[in-house]
């Protein structure tokens, strides 16, 4: 495994005269892009060793081969490609990630066939994919005698993606897959290809067409690439205080993502404030799930976390642990909930039944 990953390549799925798949009232090139540039941007402002490089930063035909080649240039230790998922039902929906590989199955044949036509674009793609036809099935026969160097990272990263596509953007999970794709197979790094969802879905192209969703999109690659990176330079788990400038929160999630709810961060309600501050001090608890819809505390799935609450705030609900008057308390529930495998649980605090940030809390603790 690669010692460092200090340089990603983002590839934004099709553009120009290549739309991609197109839904009701988007195209996937402008999805792809859209999701790409924000997942850069906060890999560059949130991972600040990592160089980010782009296949394409405008709405513009990049051919296949060239965007293995940018990356095989530039030596990047992963690759990236962003797709949106069709289907000529419209029923499926979900996210797959793909690595390179043989497909096992007609589905996964059929999704390499419609993301690889975007050769038939090039003008001379028999030479320069040496006369293979992404529509004939027997030309995929290829890709069963590849070797592929770098399958296991990619499987690891890409198993992080859909982690995070699960349970930070609710998409349900189609899991990691394997099958031709161009794009990937001349790449020397590991690589993925990720379809986000499908445009032919009505419910799932109004997220991938949404500001809110593409934020929440980009937000899950963002904190798989951050995930795998600590993975492969074994870097151990931050401190909170270290977490704040290398993490996404889901404050900030709500933020950026447009979210009607509104709000400012002491805009909260619900019974996660109603202990707070009965001491004169700062709370402290760990938030460990967000949720469009109320959950009951007494729910199964709550089974074995200690002083369960929530808070209303920016339209969504949010469900902490704990009750503390220490930080120090607080990471040890963080601690739990990391082993019971809710590895993005943060510390916050309260103070007169308002959310505050902990450099305030700090501050109160000092006074």
């Amino acid at each position: 495994m690669a010692q460092k990953v200090q340089r990603v390549v983002i590839d934004a799925g099709h553009g120009g005269h290549d739309p991609g798949a197109v839904g009701k009232f988007s195209k996937e090139k402008d999805i792809t892009l859209s999701i790409a540039l924000k997942t850069g941007n906060l890999i560059k402002e949130h991972l600040k060793d990592v160089e980010v490089i782009y296949t394409r930063k405008t709405d513009v035909f990049v051919e296949l081969h060239r965007r293995a080649r940018i990356a095989n240039e530039a030596k990047a230790d992963l690759f990236i490609s962003i797709h949106c998922n069709a289907n000529k039902s419209t029923s499926p929906y979900g996210s797959e990630t793909y690595v390179m590989g043989l497909h096992r199955s007609d589905a996964n044949l059929a999704v390499a066939q419609l993301e690889n036509a975007s050769i038939l674009l090039e003008d001379d793609y028999h030479v320069q994919y040496e006369g293979f036809d992404p529509r004939s099935p027997e030309g995929y026969i290829f890709f069963s005698m590849l070797q592929n160097a770098f399958l296991d990272q990619g499987l690891d990263f890409a198993s992080r993606v859909q982690g995070h596509f699960r349970n930070h953007v609710k998409l349900y999970d189609r899991g990691v897959k394997q099958a031709g794709f161009l794009v990937l197979y001349k790449t020397t790094m590991p690589s993925v290809l990720i379809e986000a969802g499908f445009i032919s879905n009505a419910n799932e192209e109004k997220l991938l067409a949404s500001e809110s969703g593409q934020n929440k999109i980009a937000q899950a690659i963002f904190r798989a690439v951050k995930d795998y990176k600590h993975a492969v330079e074994k870097i151990p788990p931050p401190r909170y205080d270290e977490t704040a400038a290398a993490d996404v929160s889901d404050e900030q999630a709500d933020t950026s993502s447009g979210n009607p709810g509104g709000g400012t961060a002491s805009s909260v309600t619900g019974p996660a404030t109603d202990q707070a501050s009965a001491t004169g001090l700062p709370v402290f608890k760990v938030q460990f799930m967000i949720s469009k819809t109320e959950k009951r505390l007494t729910s199964p799935e709550f089974k074995g976390i200690k002083e369960i609450g929530f808070y209303f705030h920016q339209g969504m609900y949010k469900y902490t642990s704990g009750n503390e008057n220490s930080m120090e308390d607080a990471m040890k529930i963080k601690k739990d909930l990391d082993k019971k495998g809710y590895r993005d649980s943060f510390v916050i605090a309260f103070f007169n039944g308002e959310r505050i940030s902990i450099d305030e809390a700090r501050k109160l603790l000092k006074n």
